[in-house]
């Protein structure tokens, strides 16, 4: 039993890292853009223009909230 929530852990957590190493992505390309262009940003299963400076927000939130489920999975184990 305790392997089978030890391998299910694990591969969220690979799943978050992924996450995680997607929005970095995102933020670095955000950051090479100019302000005056525009970006579609999803929000559930839609995609609206945004500025980039509010998709680069939107991607640090996620980030961030990737980042503390990784945090807090690795505290359980």
């Amino acid at each position: 039993m305790a392997s089978t929530w030890s391998s299910s852990t694990s591969a969220r957590e690979f799943e978050l890292e992924k996450e995680v190493k997607r929005h970095e992505v995102a933020l670095d390309e955000l950051s090479c853009l100019s302000s005056s262009r525009s970006v579609y940003q999803k929000n559930a299963n839609l995609f609206f223009l945004a500025t980039p400076e509010k998709a680069k927000t939107n991607a640090q939130k996620q980030l961030k909230h990737a980042k503390s489920e990784i945090d807090r999975i690795r505290s359980q184990t």
